[in-house]
């Protein structure tokens, strides 16, 4: 696509143009020439978002670009900050990741941008932001580990790799942010959350975080248009929430948020450089994070001499007052006094739509806010459009997108990322790896045997292959027979964008389990697919779409079917899927071999195959404490040496009395594994 020609004036002379369109200047001096021409609108406009919105403001209902929508919505000249999540443009609403092909999507960005750069007063781009959390979460996009299973990599040039492998797919396609990583350090199981997160050590997290951080950001030079930036999130102490309940209060002293919820944050910004932060839903020593001015503005700009930009979390600015469908902070009488906590907090822009930063230009025309507290806000996003080449060449080629986006190069590398995910808990008496020429019949039972799993923030990649898919797969011509029973289920549907979690019957439970007896009596030995989905374990981000626990035991007739599989006097093998980490006394005690899979993305069943069978050796370790109930919270290997005083707690460190050291039975040529911690 062609740049804009340069002016012209009445007489057809060349006009020269402004210095902020000026290629050859630095970009803070194009700033600074831009900023003094923008009115009060422009740059409240540009601390602002579309992303529902998009909808009535820029795309029809199949997600192609509407020039009529946007002359309507955009008059005057105006313009927006951002835009985002174009990939989920024209999809159904509770089907958000069925939206744009990579090709499509590229199309669409192409063209919106096309728009604000020559039907706007002053031609500023947009940013285009997407989710990233463990690869592009958009239709046709690979998906590798959830990150709690990366955090089990214990590799940060793996995670390095992946990201840079993810930071291509979105840019190809028109993204410029990736509203990734997570640096959370989970200290509490039953949040939902905790598979977003990379573990409970804040050195493993800081480690792994820096390298996400470069993946997505390269040199910061975004010259080659395959990085995009990165943004560390959320801001701060959210992986502790009191009760195990998302958004709830973080209450820890200024020690433990320095040494642990902080630390990480410092090290990724200051060794990672990470351009953007996102502030967090919670609250800290009783002040909401996007209105902390001393977490915002005195550690992490004075102190950390961060130069970046904070945006807010989706509908956080709102909370400050009362969301009637979530909750709440109550720190804020409306949305007005929402605003102005926020902007001076330090909030560069508010995500996903406008809403309490409608209110920006009224704030300051009566006083209450000061232009120039809009300006320290709007420069550095400017800056990084400038840095990301948008004013001088935003478009990019759909061919290449077309080409790139979910590949059989990035397949590989998502299959190779999930074999080091998996873990070794369990291996009594040498039942891994099998040996496909003992046994004449493998039965592959469970709830999560045949089920896609990749657990939340997820696209549709162009493929997805089961447990059971995959140890077909590996199997096939070797005249061994697979057969297979569901046992049971953990919910009745169990999609994360399935709002009402519906409890499986335990009638027909049981009339499952019987069936996988007789299933499981025709092979020489059980494979067991168990743990949780993604509706058990995930964000809780309204009231009717809940995530959060008060147990770890696993969900409904589980132990049951374990019990009856044990029963049948055949070779288990237990695998764990899940979000976070389960109670499973039960199960470890009754069952010879265990490996922990946490959500290994699309390559799933080709891994698992690739270790049952000895190909790979299973070579991650534990990312986070293994509790043996909820009773026993807090459960986490750093604590202090007064905190674990009795017989009971000390029992309940994770570990050692489930976990093997090494597996001398795997084949000579393979490692032995690492020493699980």
């Amino acid at each position: 696509m062609k740049k804009s020609p340069r002016p012209r004036s009445a007489a057809n002379k060349v006009v020269a143009a402004p210095a902020y369109k000026n290629p050859a200047l630095p970009a803070e001096k194009r700033v600074k020439d831009l900023l003094a021409r923008m009115t009060l609108a422009e740059k409240a406009e540009q601390m602002r978002c579309v992303w529902q919105d998009k909808a009535k403001t820029l795309v029809d209902a199949q997600g192609n670009f509407d020039l009529a929508k946007a002359q309507a919505a955009f008059k005057h000249g105006r313009a927006i900050g951002q835009v985002g999540r174009p990939s989920d443009a024209g999809a159904p609403a509770d089907r958000p990741a069925f939206g744009q092909t990579a090709r499509g999507m590229a199309e669409l960005t192409n063209a919106i941008q096309k728009f604000f750069l020559e039907q706007t007063r002053l031609g500023i781009p947009v940013i285009f932001h997407e989710e990233c959390l463990h690869g592009h979460a958009a239709r046709e996009g690979t998906s590798y580990p959830q990150p709690i299973g990366l955090g089990a990599s214990f590799n940060p040039a793996l995670v390095e790799e992946l990201f840079t492998m993810a930071a291509w797919e979105a840019r190809a396609r028109g993204t410029h942010q990736a509203l990734t990583p997570v640096v959370d350090v989970a200290r509490e199981p039953r949040w939902g959350r905790v598979e977003e997160t990379y573990g409970e050590d804040p050195w493993l997290v800081s480690r792994l975080g820096i390298a996400a951080v470069r993946g997505f950001q390269g040199d910061a030079t975004f010259q080659d248009k395959k990085r995009v930036i990165a943004t560390m999130k959320h801001f701060v102490a959210h992986g502790e929430p009191e009760g195990g309940q998302n958004c709830a209060p973080a209450n820890i002293s200024e020690r433990v948020l320095r040494e642990v919820f902080l630390f990480t944050f410092k090290e990724t910004i200051q060794k990672g450089g990470a351009i953007s932060v996102m502030a967090s839903y919670n609250e800290v020593d009783g002040i909401p994070s996007h209105a902390n001015r001393w977490l915002l503005r005195d550690v992490l700009r004075r102190d950390w001499g961060f130069k970046g930009f904070i945006v807010s979390d989706y509908y956080a600015i709102w909370e400050l007052g009362h969301r009637p469908d979530t909750h709440g902070h109550h720190v804020a009488a409306d949305k007005k006094e929402s605003c102005v906590l926020a902007v001076r907090a330090g909030v560069n822009i508010e995500l996903p739509d406008p809403d309490c930063y409608l209110h920006l230009e009224e704030l300051v025309k009566k006083g209450v806010l000061k232009e120039r507290e809009l300006d320290e806000l709007v420069a550095p996003m400017l800056l990084w459009k400038f840095k990301l080449g948008l004013f001088d060449d935003p478009y990019v080629d759909p061919t290449i997108a077309d080409r790139i986006v979910g590949c059989d190069a990035h397949r590989q590398l998502a299959r190779r990322a999930a074999r080091e995910v998996v873990t070794l808990l369990k291996n009594d008496g040498g039942v891994l790896p099998l040996d496909a020429k003992k046994i004449k019949t493998l039965a592959v039972i469970g709830p999560n045997a045949d089920r896609g799993l990749l657990g939340g923030y997820s696209g549709v990649p162009k493929h997805n292959v089961t447990v059971l898919e995959g140890i077909r797969a590996k199997l096939r011509g070797s005249g061994l027979k697979v057969v297979h029973s569901e046992g049971c289920k953990i919910t009745i549907g169990g999609s994360w964008q399935q709002d009402l979690v519906v409890p499986s019957d335990p009638a027909e439970d049981r009339r499952q389990i019987a069936e996988a007896v007789a299933v499981a009596q025709q092979a020489d030995v059980i494979v067991l697919a168990l743990g949780e989905n993604e509706q058990t374990s995930r964000e809780a981000w309204n009231l009717q779409h809940l995530g959060d626990r008060a147990r770890l035991d696993l969900i409904g007739r589980q132990n049951e079917l374990v019990a009856a599989m044990v029963a049948t006097g055949k070779p288990v093998i237990a695998l764990l899927f899940h979000g976070r980490p389960n109670a499973i006394t039960e199960l470890s005690a009754a069952v010879p071999a265990i490996l922990d899979c946490w959500y290994l993305g699309q390559e799933c069943g080709h891994a698992v195959a690739d270790v049952l069978f000895g190909d790979c050796n299973p070579g991650g370790k534990l990312p986070i404490s293994i509790p043996r109930s909820a009773g026993h919270l807090p459960v986490f290997y750093n604590h202090k040496p007064s905190a674990r005083r009795s017989a009971r707690m000390k029992a309940a460190r994770p570990s050692l009395s489930v976990v093997t050291s090494a597996c001398t039975t795997w084949p000579a040529s393979h490692s032995s594994v690492p020493r699980s911690r």
